[in-house]
């Protein structure tokens, strides 16, 4: 189907318009479309009658592929009068699906006919406006509900950046804990370990020189340790800092320096009094009893920690009771060695038998102890040699050892065999301390007879060296130990002197080992002093105990007190005597 106008006027160009929009109703174009395509082709339309000239309009419904369903509109000029070389304006709208090819009336000439027609025409614009607003209000929901989808997107990420804000300070807050905590299990860590570095030793030097090395350089960067009664005088009046004169005198820790400190447990020193180059921190070194010290210390590479001051006060005040400690033990000890060399006795000289003792304190703890030696003469004329040992250490074990020395020398006054005088102690200290025992070895030499006499109770056995070097244990039934709960009568043995004879009386210290027991040390003993030579022994006894105990002793250090006395009968003891016939002591 193909339809043409021709149009010079302006009525002709509504005919067409409208006669247009009829035609595109009957083959089924949809309003929006029809509406486009009228207005298109009325401002093509007004601009052709602006030109001048007629013009055509041809509107074709193709039938045939591949433009089947298409009606187009085309627009040329009837005169030749579009010398701008302009092309052919035209327009292609799709019909309807099965709507069957329609024709439609064409327009009356009369004036009336044709406004109907073009108010009839201005439907589809209508029906395009009202399309327009339910699209506008379509839009407009749309945007409302758009405009509350931001919003809630908006709030939820806002809820997600605190969410992730929250989690980020959970995770800061987290990682602060964690590094405080393991800041705090350090402190601790270096306080009990620190702690026991200082407790270890006895020696308040030695306490000293440890407190500076454990707190340089990670706590300090130097440590002054001031201690009101040093020995060395210098230290003692070398000038000291303000801060530590007053710490020494409130005994409270002192901060100096161009700032204020504001640590736990620290006063800030008086801006006003000299300050010192450096940062100062002045902790009193305290006891039980009174201020024994300062300690001075300068800062680290970095400030103090507040938490660092408190453990530093801390481990001041544990290194001031170590200080003290070792002090008061230095003290117990001095008065103790002073004790023990006062109750040890000097030995008797006698032509023909020679005596030598050594009295070594244990390596551990306080030196002094229950081991003790003695020598002395009877009324007849012989000579009593003692070793023993109480037990336990201390003084307490020293001023029984002293009096078991004593009663035995008053015991001897009225004579009696080695037994005898045995077993009257074990009375003795039954009585005097039930809860408290001693072990003993007594030896009698006689000048007028070249037999030795023993009795033991509950100590190792003497060894004898003969001349020939033989070594002899001495292991005859002992008796108990003095004063257990349990009568007894301690008996005596002898044995054939010779000259040139060794009789070793010694305590467990010598011979006792934790992991091998007692036999295996007496075997050493006895082995050690058979390698001696009679002439060795009798020219220097002194210096053959030295030399016994020396590999006895070298393999470890000792937990009790070692206690030797050696008794050599000389080889030529009856050339040493006035009378051939007669060993002289």
């Amino acid at each position: 189907m193909i339809r043409t106008w021709h149009i010079s006027t302006a009525p002709d160009a509504a005919r067409a318009r409208v006669d247009t929009a009829r035609l595109a109703a009957a083959h089924g174009v949809s309003g929006m479309e029809r509406a486009r395509l009228t207005a298109a082709l009325g401002a093509e339309l007004r601009q052709c009658l602006t030109r001048g000239g007629t013009w055509r309009l041809d509107l074709r419904a193709a039938t045939d592929p591949p433009e089947d369903g298409l009606l187009r509109a085309v627009v040329t000029s009837c005169d030749d009068t579009d010398d701008e070389g302009r092309p052919p304006w035209h327009m292609t709208v799709a019909c309807g699906e099965g709507v069957p090819a329609a024709d439609a009336e064409p327009v009356a000439d009369d004036q009336e006919t044709l406004a109907d027609a073009l108010l009839g025409a201005d439907e589809d614009t209508a029906l395009v406006l009202e399309r327009l607003g339910e699209q506008e209000d379509l839009v407009t929901f749309h945007r409302e509900e758009l405009e509350q989808t931001n919003q809630g997107v908006l709030a939820l990420h806002a809820e997600l950046d605190a969410a992730g804000q929250a989690q980020l300070d959970l995770l800061a807050a987290e990682r602060k804990a964690r590094g405080e905590a393991e800041a705090a299990r350090r402190r601790l860590t270096f306080l009990a370990d620190a702690s026991a570095v200082l407790t270890a030793s006895l020696n308040h030097d030695e306490v000293v020189r440890r407190l500076e090395s454990l707190l340089v350089p990670e706590y300090a960067g130097s440590v002054d340790v001031w201690l009101f009664d040093a020995d060395d005088e210098d230290r003692v009046n070398a000038p000291r800092p303000a801060a530590a004169v007053v710490a020494a005198r409130t005994g409270r820790p002192q901060y100096a320096a161009d700032h204020p400190g504001d640590l736990p447990g620290v006063d800030d020193h008086p801006s006003a009094a000299p300050l010192p180059a450096a940062p100062l921190l002045c902790i009193p070194l305290g006891t039980r009893r009174t201020p024994q010290g300062v300690l001075i210390l300068t800062p680290p590479a970095a400030r103090w920690d507040a938490d660092d001051v408190v453990m530093l006060i801390e481990l001041t005040r544990r290194a001031g009771v170590a200080i003290d400690n070792a002090r008061r033990f230095e003290h117990n000890r001095d008065i103790a060695e002073t004790l023990q060399r006062a109750l040890l006795t000097d030995l008797p000289t006698t032509p023909g038998l020679h005596l030598a003792a050594r009295y070594l304190p244990a390596t551990h703890g306080l030196n002094i102890g229950g081991d003790w030696y003695d020598a002395f003469r009877q009324p007849d004329g012989s000579l009593i040699t003692v070793i023993g040992d109480v037990t336990g250490h201390g003084l307490h074990a020293a001023v029984m050892m002293s009096q078991l020395r004593t009663a035995l020398r008053a015991y001897a006054v009225d004579g009696g065999t080695p037994g005898q005088l045995l077993t009257k102690l074990h009375i003795f200290l039954h009585h005097l301390q039930p809860e408290l025992y001693a072990t003993a070895v007594i030896a009698r030499f006689h000048p007028d007879d070249p037999t030795l006499t023993w009795a033991a109770a509950g100590h190792p056995p003497p060894v004898l060296r003969t001349p020939d070097g033989q070594v002899h244990t001495l292991d005859a039934k002992p008796g108990a130990m003095l004063g257990i709960p349990l009568q007894q009568v301690i008996q005596d043995h002898t044995v054939t002197l010779t000259p040139g004879s060794t009789l070793a009386l010694y305590t467990d210290g010598l011979v006792e080992r934790r992991a091998q027991g007692i036999d295996p040390g007496i075997e050493r003993l006895a082995a050690a002093l058979g390698t001696f030579r009679s002439a060795d022994l009798d020219a220097d006894l002194d210096a053959s105990a030295d030399s016994l105990l020396h590999p006895l002793l070298a393999d470890s250090e000792r937990d009790d007190d070692v206690c030797l006395l050696l008794c050599h009968l000389h080889s030529r003891a009856a050339e040493l005597a006035k009378t051939p016939t007669r060993l002289a002591f």
